[in-house]
């Protein structure tokens, strides 16, 4: 089966040593690099961003939904692996094409943020969230093309844990730059909390849309992947397709933007009745968000059921990927790896959406978070996902999975200590080390699980749908995170999220049990 490599026996350590040195392994350490680069700009440099731009915790928080590009990238993965780009393809080959279309648009969206000032009035911020959607969508989208890149290389588990090793090591020198890089130049040029310089901020992310140009020259110079025979269609039916989903998240959009209003009395009336209003905010925005996505889907069914849309492409692009993975595991494993997936980083993720807003309010200085998060916090999860490859292929993928979990959720817990120590630096650095160490080891270990249930037919879409779903619960709730911490206080929550990775433990050991009885 797909998965028997995650629970194969231990290999020597000349078998580690050649996966480590192999040509596929190197590459994807460029191509994380260019990963790693959009994600803090969303996130934590942005929340930074808007804090001294004088918004408030719960406000800024909401904007980590910008990233939830991520958790729906299922929906468009079909049109990377399917529809070429016009000229590109000839030049470069499918992958590749994507590739450098999606490294263009980040470029755009970062400079398109430089350009706007969230302190200026609600338009601005507006905008600059719209500009924040586009840098999710266009990372989301050379992340498909990137898992689909590298699972493409190789089939080999051994090489995959390893690619996902350097992958991660890649992706956090990235984040070393967006994250420690952007902050030290924020201050560089002259913008603290107490004194806001827009044109700092503007600057900082203007040197970060040049340092993309490493991912574009890296898209430039490695080779296409062979993906074997695939199906042709013809331009008007690749035309049908994209037009089916424009239509789609229009209508996705339309009911976002009606709804707006009747939300916010609903909110209003419950404010009022109830006193847990976080949790009735999250129940009220997520089922706006299901009916947005039920909206979407019954303008897809429409048009394929009036032949809008070639029907067999849109099988072929959408079903038969969900059928040959039940086909494949049977419906009892398919759910439980699924909920496996879907629940595996909900303590970090939850966690992390506040965690700099956090550091912040427990008085440490910019600078400090820097060089605590953004530089020695990165560079040990470069040592935990290195060591976490290593020991995935020396003693199995599910063993590592269930090693990452455990000292993931015990980690969130030393963030209980350093909010009654305070601005504590030595507290700071081994919380910090600690909780990065974690994030590493557990992440290589899930990247090549995940691989490894992907089918070679099906790249792009099955691992699209495994990774956006990795992230929508966890980062829907960590919307709400700075509302959860208004409400209950910062060591509540911290003990919330690490009490979050018991259930994943359960579903690790049940899936270890189901894949050696499958094998």
């Amino acid at each position: 089966m797909a998965a028997e490599n995650t629970i194969k026996s231990t290999k020597s350590w000349n078998e580690m040593a050649t996966a480590i040195s192999d040509p596929a392994v190197i590459r994807m350490l460029f191509l994380g690099f260019s990963a790693g680069i959009p994600i803090l700009l969303i996130f934590s440099s942005l929340s930074l961003w808007l804090g001294e731009a004088g918004l408030k915790k719960s406000s800024i928080t909401f904007f980590s939904w910008a990233a939830l590009g991520y958790s729906f990238k299922f929906v468009w993965a079909p049109l990377v692996d399917k529809l070429p780009i016009p000229f590109l393809k000839n030049i470069l080959g499918q992958r590749r094409s994507w590739l450098l279309l999606s490294q263009v648009l980040i470029i755009l969206a970062i400079l398109w943020m430089s350009f706007i000032d969230p302190s200026t009035g609600t338009e601005q911020l507006t905008l600059i969230a719209f500009a924040a959607v586009l840098l999710g969508f266009s990372s989301a989208t050379q992340d498909i093309v990137i898992d689909a890149y590298r699972i493409e290389s190789s089939r080999d588990m051994d090489l995959q844990a390893m690619m996902s090793s350097t992958y991660i090591v890649g992706y956090r020198v990235g984040m070393i730059v967006a994250g420690a890089g952007a902050l030290y130049l924020a201050a560089y040029f002259g913008t603290t909390k107490e004194a806001y310089n827009y044109d700092a901020w503007k600057w900082t992310y203007q040197i970060m849309a040049l340092v993309m140009l490493i991912g574009i020259t890296t898209t430039l110079v490695i080779s296409e992947p062979d993906r074997g025979e695939q199906t042709e269609h013809t331009t008007v039916d690749y035309l049908r397709f994209v037009l089916l989903f424009i239509v789609a998240v229009g209508g996705f959009i339309g009911m976002f933007f009606f709804s707006s209003e009747f939300v916010k009395t609903i909110k209003a009336i419950t404010k009022i009745l109830t006193i847990n209003t976080p949790v009735m905010g999250l129940i009220i925005e997520s089922s706006r968000l299901i009916f947005a996505i039920i909206a979407a889907a019954i303008i897809a069914k429409l048009m394929i059921t009036f032949h809008l849309v070639n029907n067999n492409m849109v099988e072929e692009a959408y079903l038969s990927p969900i059928r040959d993975f039940f086909s494949r595991y049977g419906k009892n494993l398919a759910i439980l790896l699924l909920l496996l997936v879907g629940l595996y980083r909900i303590s970090d993720i939850v966690l992390g959406a506040i965690s700099n807003v956090f550091y912040q309010d427990i008085g440490f200085l910019k600078e400090e978070i820097a060089t605590g998060v953004k530089l020695w916090g990165v560079i040990a999860t470069i040592f935990g996902g290195l060591l976490g490859g290593a020991l995935a292929i020396r003693y199995g993928v599910i063993k590592i999975l269930f090693a990452g979990a455990v000292i993931s959720a015990l980690t969130n817990l030393l963030f209980m200590l350093l909010a009654k120590s305070g601005h504590d630096l030595t507290m700071f650095y081994i919380v910090i080390s600690a909780d990065n160490f974690a994030a590493g080891f557990a992440g290589a270990a899930f990247i090549a699980f995940l691989s490894s249930l992907t089918n070679i037919s099906f790249t792009a879409m099955q691992y699209a749908i495994f990774s956006s779903l990795m992230t929508l619960l966890p980062k829907t709730l960590g919307g709400y995170s700075g509302s959860m911490v208004e409400g209950i206080g910062y060591s509540n929550f911290f003990l919330i999220t690490a009490l979050m990775g018991i259930p994943v433990l359960l579903l690790i050991i049940l899936a270890g049990k189901y894949l050696v009885k499958e094998e």
